[in-house]
This record gives C-alpha cells, structure tokens and sequence, in this order.
C-alpha cells in the first residue's frame, strides 16, 4: 500500500482540510470557517495569542494519496527564544497510516530539537487547547509511536441549557470584557466595594456558549455564592441563546493550593455538566547524540487558565 506523500499546504487545498477539521469536531465546538483556517495558517488565535506571538510563521503540509486526495493535515512552528518545535494541529480522519506520515514528515523537517504538540488552543477551534484524548484515540496512538509522552491538562466539560435547577445570585452587573467584544463579565459586589465573585462567559456560537472562568473571594467562599452565580452565567448564557455551554477545567492542580479545582470540579458536575474528554498535551525531548545518554528533561507545561 502506498504512503501518504506530504507536500506544502496550497489554497486549492482549504475545502479538504476544512473537512479535515471538522470531523473531529467536538461537541460544542463551532465548526471551522474559511475565515478561522485563514487565522490557524497565520499563526494566530483568538486565545492564547500571547504563547503564538512567541512562534515562527507555522509551516502548514498536507498528505495526499496517489490520486492527490488530501488525507491528512499537519501544522507546525518554531519558538525561537529556546529552539523548541510546536506541532500545533493535525487531522487525517483517524487513519493511523496518515497519522504517522504527518508526524514523521513534521519531525524530519524539524530536525533533532524538543518538540511540543497540542499546547496551544488554535483559531480552528474555541479555546481547545490540547488533544481530547478518548476522541482522537488514533492521534494519541501516533504521538507515543513518535517519541512523545502525554499528559491530561484539561477537563472538557459541556452542559444543555437552560438549567432551571440553579439558584441565581443576588446583585450581579454585566459588564463588557475588556479585549474581549464576543466575551461578558458577571460581578457580584456591594456598592463600590471589590465584588465578591465573577464569572467570564463567552457569547455563543452556533448556540452554545462557554463559561471561560468562576471565581469566588475567599471571605465569601463557602456559602453558595459560586453555585448561585454559576447559575446566574447560565442565565446570561441562555438569555443570549445559547441552548449549551462548554468549560474546560485545569487537571493539573496542586491539591489544597489556591489552584485546587476539586470543589470546582464537584460544582460543575453537581450543577449538570458531564466530561466530553480530557485533553492532553505532548512532549518529546531533543534525541540524544549517538554513544551518550541523558536523563529525560521534565516536561515544560505552561498554558494560561481559562476556566
């Protein structure tokens, strides 16, 4: 059987790897737009832009069959301030044929450095900000074949609207999010004193919207303000009709640090959401030279909270 042949991406090339994309879609993900694969093959997105101002332009190759059919998709960009590689998306339908071209193509051209992949939420999607492991189970595979070693960075929650179930919070104002026009921010507060709690929601997109972050002061904690104004998010979410809602929550907290996510993780599953996958992020150390052995480096796992 004949391998997928890699060449350079082509704009004749947008409508297939469109569909690419979007038979991976998650549920309660938008569906990729000419207009978001344009901001994905720039180097930018809409979170996370100050980790992408960091790269090189990606380099963007597709593989095709003997027919030039395009098979599969494979992004990936240079970070110079310290040499690391970034794979930054890759689609091929599951094909583990395709999946392993597209890797093996992308780390040939990337040369014996550090490679990173799915850190980084691309403009293709929103906010997904690593692999869902449990739908892209073929990827997964492809990535461990390849050298990488994962890690879960996410829980990726999603919940149908509206949820009558919740309380709602007394004395929430709505203000616009600064940066942020498609975003809202809900403040519970007294007078001009600091609020108590807030909450960023994401306006949404083919009717479902995102809870981008929730959080209580300590003083107030422990009295179901969060619950009342998880509730209250929903509220906003559904008034704007959105008849679902996305959040992603950190895994890799330290438990009973000020990043705990436990009693978060509880609410969210108490109020209704359910886990659609975990997302994982990959890395794979620089080869060693020949005749010399190193110690594994520790995985360098930044990425900004959005939940």
């Amino acid at each position: 059987m004949t391998h997928p042949a890699l060449r350079p991406y082509a704009p004749a090339d947008a409508d297939a790897v469109l569909s690419l994309v979007n038979a991976d879609r998650l549920p309660g993900q938008p569906s990729a737009t000419p207009e978001m694969l344009h901001e994905a093959l720039a180097g930018r997105s809409p979170v996370d832009g100050g980790w992408w101002a960091e790269l090189d332009p990606p380099a963007t190759h597709v593989a095709a069959g003997a027919d030039g059919t395009v098979l599969g998709v494979v992004s990936w960009a240079l970070r110079p301030k310290d040499g690391t590689a970034l794979i930054l998306w890759l689609h091929c339908r599951e094909d583990p044929r395709v999946a392993d071209a597209l890797l093996g193509g992308a780390l040939t051209a990337l040369g014996p450095r550090p490679v990173e992949a799915f850190q980084l939420a691309t403009a293709l999607t929103r906010g997904l900000e690593a692999l869902p492991r449990a739908h892209r189970k073929v990827t997964h595979a492809a990535l461990e074949r390849a050298g990488f070693h994962g890690a879960p960075q996410w829980r990726y929650l999603l919940i149908d609207l509206p949820a009558p179930q919740l309380p709602r919070a007394a004395r929430v104002r709505t203000v616009p999010e600064p940066g942020d026009s498609h975003a809202r921010r809900l403040e519970v507060r007294r007078g001009e004193a600091a609020a108590e709690a807030e909450a960023v929601i994401g306006l949404p997109v083919e009717g479902t919207g995102v809870l981008w972050w929730i959080g209580v002061r300590q003083p107030s904690r422990r009295r179901g303000l969060g619950r009342s104004l998880l509730g209250s998010a929903l509220d906003a979410l559904s008034t704007h009709g959105a008849r679902e809602a996305v959040l992603y929550v950190e895994t890799n907290t330290g438990r009973g640090g000020d990043d705990d996510r436990t009693a978060a993780t509880a609410l969210y599953r108490s109020a209704g959401f359910r886990e659609v996958d975990t997302l994982h992020s990959y890395a794979r150390p620089a080869p060693s030279p020949p005749g010399r052995q190193f110690p594994l480096p520790s995985r360098a796992a930044a990425s900004v909270a959005t939940s």
